[in-house]
């Protein structure tokens, strides 16, 4: 079994004539924390987006688990064990929360482990199991991001992929939320998360890839990169 779970390589996303990401390159190891950095539009969201089968690829390579995933559609990418976490916002909002979950595990065949997945993700995050039978559109914001992160457990990934889990929450319920990411890893899951906030996300990971409009600019341990100017240098831009 290799070491590598999941290895992208020099990939690109375009949009038409327009540049999404450029030349992306970053490897998860099993059961480590990767930060995926990078100021608003350096290209986070799309290059999760890419990796999990979301939008195609315009060039570069995606190997998630020893397979050759470019390009393959999102349902087969969840099968493998390669789950999205998006923006709390992305929710079917008319739905009711446990409804929103259950749609989580719609590659999940057995109705015993749906039920089985949905006690853990209720046992991760009680809040949800409170709420089981609210509309998903009238959560605050630091519940939907819950119910984002359990809809994405809830096909029993290996490797879960989080995009801005700290986007517009207060201070309280994003300590909260990665007290919960540390104690997923803690359980075996391998996390590979695109934040802003570099401090958390530097904090939780092992290692971090830094995105500038599109593509690598910095990479290595983050305990080396939480004391590296440069990295503040990209956020401000200069």
């Amino acid at each position: 079994m290799s070491e590598i779970l999941l290895d992208v390589s020099h990939l690109e996303v375009r949009y038409g004539d327009l540049i999404g990401v450029s030349d992306v390159s970053l490897s998860v190891k099993r059961g480590s924390v990767v930060a995926l950095l990078g100021s608003n539009g350096a290209g986070k969201t799309t290059t999760l987006n890419a990796i999990a089968g979301l939008i195609p690829t315009s060039g570069g390579r995606v190997t998630f688990d020893g397979a050759d995933m470019t390009s393959r559609p999102a349902f087969e990418i969840v099968r493998k064990g390669l789950a999205l976490s998006p923006e709390g916002w992305r929710l079917f909002v008319q739905q009711s929360v446990e409804s929103n979950l259950l749609l989580g595990a719609t590659t999940v065949a057995s109705s015993s482990k749906r039920r089985e997945l949905l006690d853990k993700v209720y046992g991760i995050f009680p809040k949800l199991a409170e709420r089981r039978l609210q509309q998903a559109g009238t959560m605050s914001g630091g519940e939907r991001q819950m119910l984002a992160v359990g809809r994405a457990l809830m096909s029993d990934p290996v490797l879960l992929l989080l995009d801005e889990p700290s986007l517009g929450l207060a201070p309280a319920i994003i300590e909260s939320m990665y007290e919960t990411l540390k104690r997923l890893h803690g359980l075996g899951l391998t996390l590979l998360l695109a934040e802003q906030a570099v401090d958390l996300a530097l904090e939780i990971s092992d290692e971090a890839v830094v995105l500038q409009v599109g593509r690598n600019a910095m990479s290595g341990p983050s305990h080396q990169l939480a004391h590296d100017p440069n990295v503040q240098k990209i956020y401000l831009g200069h």
